[in-house]
């Protein structure tokens, strides 16, 4: 499959956005489930809790931007441990489109952020 196709195929999206017919497989990223969201509105496939930050790293980030970069480090850190979840993720992807699911406010520093770039970086 080639790079440009992988890319598409795996999107990013709040939790709170409602599901759309082009998302494909929806797969929750999150250790926790997202506060206020209905699981039967939720349309969520798998959720992979095993993939999400471990709760120590997720309250010592706090979605704080200055600590971005050490939060993508020691995430992606953790995410390697869980090689079998990974491989199980790639697999939906080239199955067809999957959307990671993640119910963070800022769109720009967010577990699901990290798990794309590995999954995009290490096909």
């Amino acid at each position: 499959m080639s790079e440009k196709i992988f890319k598409e195929r795996v999107k990013l999206k709040r939790a709170y956005e409602s599901p759309a017919v082009d998302d494909g497989k929806r797969v929750l990223v999150d250790r926790l489930w997202p506060r206020g969201v209905k699981k039967t509105e939720a349309a969520i496939d798998h959720w992979m809790k095993e993939l999400a930050p471990s709760t120590e790293l997720r309250k010592w980030f706090g979605h704080d931007p200055a600590r971005w970069e050490e939060f993508r480090r020691r995430y992606a850190a953790e995410i390697h441990e869980h090689r079998d979840e990974l491989d199980r993720l790639r697999d939906l992807i080239r199955e067809g489109a999957v959307t990671l699911v993640y119910s963070a406010h800022d769109e720009a520093h967010n577990d699901a952020v990290v798990l794309r770039e590995i999954l995009l970086k290490h096909r």
